[in-house]
């Protein structure tokens, strides 16, 4: 008999996409069990890629309405209402739900179901404190472990491409926030370190502690110029660091790097409004 290809999980948000694969365990036992629901599968045509982007665009949008606050910090969210609303089955929706838990942003509720997680103060300043060590790993590892200088050739044209838009607008803003996260998605190659970037991954899905929320201020406050212009410097010095393979530089820039979110994020808490314009803002209890 054939069995079906294993699950694969993945998850994705408006900032970032990224997939992590699944194997279920199975036993002889459970195999036999599942032949009719295999064979089910099969004669509605199914399949394993079908089944993935389902999947992937039920956590989409589900991610999507927490993080712009559809849902209330404590709501409850149940498998059968949010089905009917979405106008999937309730086999993603219970997948997606178990993925926005294991990211942190639902916690099952004791008698079934989950909800809506609430995030404090603390909870995003240590955020962006890990994300910092983190990021910092990845910096000083990527100085220790390039081989050739051209293995630096696409970080630094990231860097050229983001001088090119300069200052974020709200029309180039979009572009600017994939370039920079282009760049540092190289550091992260540079690093070869496949599990740091697991770990890094699933830490930006806290609301604000990733680098997102610092680019889309940069537009708002009249402090944005000089926040731009020192996180300009900033990733001009790693580049530097990482090719002069001066590994403890380049960890101890990244890592101050990383705190200028919080010096953005300071700015944007005493205007309420522009908070909660910040995906996962409403989630935060100030």
């Amino acid at each position: 008999m054939r069995h079906a290809a294993p699950a694969k999980f993945v998850a994705i948000d408006r900032m970032s996409t990224r997939s992590i694969s699944c194997v279920p365990t199975a036993c002889p036992r459970a195999r036999k069990g599942n032949q009719s629901r295999l064979t089910e599968g099969e004669n509605t045509g199914f399949r394993g890629s079908e089944a993935d982007s389902q999947l992937a665009r039920t956590i989409l949008r589900l991610r999507e309405m927490v993080l712009a606050g559809e849902f209330s910090p404590g709501d409850r969210i149940s498998e059968a209402p949010l089905a009917a609303r979405i106008g999937v089955s309730r086999t993603p929706i219970r997948l997606a739900l178990e993925r926005l838990a294991h990211e942190g942003l639902l916690e099952p509720y004791a008698t079934g179901g989950f909800i809506v997680r609430k995030f404090t103060l603390d909870d995003v300043w240590n955020g962006i404190e890990v994300r910092g060590l983190l990021e910092g790993g990845a910096a000083r590892l990527a100085a220790e472990r390039f081989v050739d200088q051209r293995e630096l050739d696409a970080l630094r044209r990231c860097q050229e491409e983001l001088d090119a838009i300069g200052e974020p607008t709200t029309e180039t803003f979009p572009t600017y926030l994939q370039v920079n996260d282009r760049f540092h998605g190289e550091i992260l190659r540079l690093a070869k370190n496949e599990t740091l970037k697991q770990v890094l991954d699933r830490l930006l899905s806290v609301p604000l502690a990733s680098r997102h929320a610092l680019v889309s201020l940069q537009t708002k406050f009249p402090e944005s110029l000089e926040i731009f212009i020192v996180s300009r410097d900033q990733h001009l010095q790693i580049i530097d660091a990482i090719g002069k393979r001066q590994g403890a530089r380049a960890e101890s820039i990244a890592r101050e790097h990383a705190q200028i979110s919080r010096r953005a994020l300071e700015v944007v808490f005493a205007h309420t409004e522009a908070l909660r314009s910040l995906p996962g803002g409403l989630l935060v209890q100030i």
